[in-house]
């Protein structure tokens, strides 16, 4: 009986180490510091009430790619805005970073999600990490409705996860989510938090650079 219940203990201890061997698409912890201050104006973005919840948006390595996420949220421009910093609150979770460095896109909206790239940035270097401050060389952004996505480049095994902070507000569209691999069994298009990971909000974010009109 007592060989049994060892076996048992040892079997669940496995499972659970099994289990926790895996990413996991949501987080719920403390985010990193405030991103900084940008020298310029404010374009556009979020600045809502932190629920705490992080969302994934990593490449993974190629042991956990089918797990490879992206998060994307949209903003609308009333005036042309010269961007050249993007902003984003978020945390590490399943272990403590540092990410590697950060893709960021800016997409066209289709239809109330991401469609034509206007402009992507890969493996930009940041500062404040995990509430990433990023520069990249200015571009126009001409008043219209728009979707951006910070993408981490962190391998699970060495530094854990990142997430992208959410808020409670919904501005605009309510942000989206997608797992192309299929690792969580949810979203390989493009869908709204609530309707992939049963949160509902948009995500901290701002894209600063200088208003022009």
């Amino acid at each position: 009986m007592k060989k049994t219940l060892i076996v048992a203990a040892v079997l669940a201890s496995s499972l659970a180490a099994t289990a926790a061997a895996a990413p996991s698409a949501t987080g719920h912890g403390q985010p990193g510091a405030a991103p900084a201050a940008s020298p310029d104006g404010v374009c556009a973005g979020n600045t809502g009430t932190d629920t705490f919840n992080a969302v994934v948006s990593q490449n993974f390595e190629a042991t956990f790619a089918a797990y490879s996420s992206q998060a994307a949220d949209d903003f609308i421009l009333t005036k042309t805005c010269i961007a050249s910093d993007f902003h984003v609150t978020g945390q590490y979770f399943n272990g403590s970073g540092p990410a590697d460095s950060v893709d960021l896109t800016y997409y066209k909206n289709k239809n109330g999600h991401p469609g034509r790239v206007i402009k992507s940035f890969a493996g930009l270097p940041y500062t404040n990490g995990p509430s990433f401050n990023l520069v990249y060389p200015k571009f126009k952004l001409k008043p219209g409705h728009y979707w951006v996505s910070p993408v981490a480049n962190m391998n699970f095994s060495s530094g854990g996860e990142w997430g992208w902070e959410v808020q409670s507000e919904i501005n605009g569209s309510e942000a989206v989510w997608v797992n192309p691999g299929g690792g969580f069994g949810v979203c390989s298009t493009w869908d709204t938090l609530t309707n992939c990971l049963g949160i509902t909000g948009d995500f901290l974010f701002t894209v600063t650079g200088k208003l022009k009109g």
